[in-house]
């Protein structure tokens, strides 16, 4: 089977880049699954209960989100029972949502999507590696194809947990810093990895923001509306192949599409 991962979505470019691409990727790549990181969706931080349909409507069947899942508040109104959107897994018990799902392709194959954020130069929570193990323990009862969205920062972590995971899951890709890395490989056990599957929204820009706004801030010290930036709108991500059987990954190609060169 093939699943398709986006990185972070930001802003309306990043959301006119999905729902472009998504269907066009799900017909000529014959994708079965699509995930996207999503936390970044409504005005470059955050996401509201519109956009998450939005965004289910393009094609996408989980969001995945991170350090700002809580930025717009309308979120807990849909949080607990949409379970096609994750937060990590790793906020203590009693905060809202879930941080997994197990969910059936169009040809009734069960995946599970889990949902995990690092600690390292973040705020910290319960560990991640000892979450994600002790998830494993029940997921596997269920199905072998297992997807992780680690949301971190430090490569370190990043590459550490990919190497912990290595033989358990089917894929680890790291979100959150927006810049695509290119180490994608797949580890000796059959765990596909890539560090960071990077943006889907302006590149011509600071992580999805306006340039200028950026520098301003950074020469002055003085706070700054970032804005959305506009030019080079891409989506970015992986392409993976997993054995529908043994849960291993049999590829791993990395996607970086430009939407003006497209269409």
């Amino acid at each position: 089977m093939k699943v398709l991962v986006i990185g972070d979505i930001v802003g309306s470019p990043g959301r006119t880049a999905a729902g472009y691409f998504v269907p066009k990727l799900k017909k000529e790549k014959n994708i079965d699954l699509v995930i996207a990181n999503g936390e970044n969706a409504a005005g470059g931080s955050g996401l509201t209960p519109r956009i998450v349909e939005e965004l289910l409507t393009s094609g996408i069947n989980v969001i995945t989100s991170g350090d700002h899942i809580w930025k717009k508040r309308e979120i807990l109104e849909i949080i607990d029972t949409e379970e096609r959107l994750l937060r990590p897994a790793n906020y203590p018990e009693g905060a809202p949502g879930k941080g997994y799902v197990i969910l059936n392709t169009k040809d009734n194959i069960k995946v599970a999507v889990i949902n995990i954020i690092g600690r390292i130069f973040m705020k910290p929570l319960e560990s991640p590696f000892y979450t994600v193990q002790s998830l494993l323990n029940e997921i596997k009862k269920e199905t072998s194809i297992i997807i992780v969205d680690f949301h971190a920062e430090a490569t370190s972590e990043k590459i550490a947990l990919g190497w912990f995971l290595d033989g358990k899951v089917s894929l680890v890709v790291g979100t959150h810093t927006h810049i695509q890395t290119a180490d994608e490989r797949i580890l000796p056990e059959g765990t596909a990895y890539i560090t960071d599957i990077g943006m889907t929204g302006a590149v011509d820009s600071v992580l999805g923001r306006r340039v200028d706004r950026v520098l301003e801030h950074f020469l002055t010290g003085m706070p700054a509306r970032f804005g959305m930036a506009k030019e080079n709108v891409q989506l970015q991500g992986v392409i993976v192949d997993i054995d529908e059987n043994s849960g291993k990954a049999c590829a791993i190609e990395r996607i970086k599409l430009r939407l003006d060169e497209d269409r």
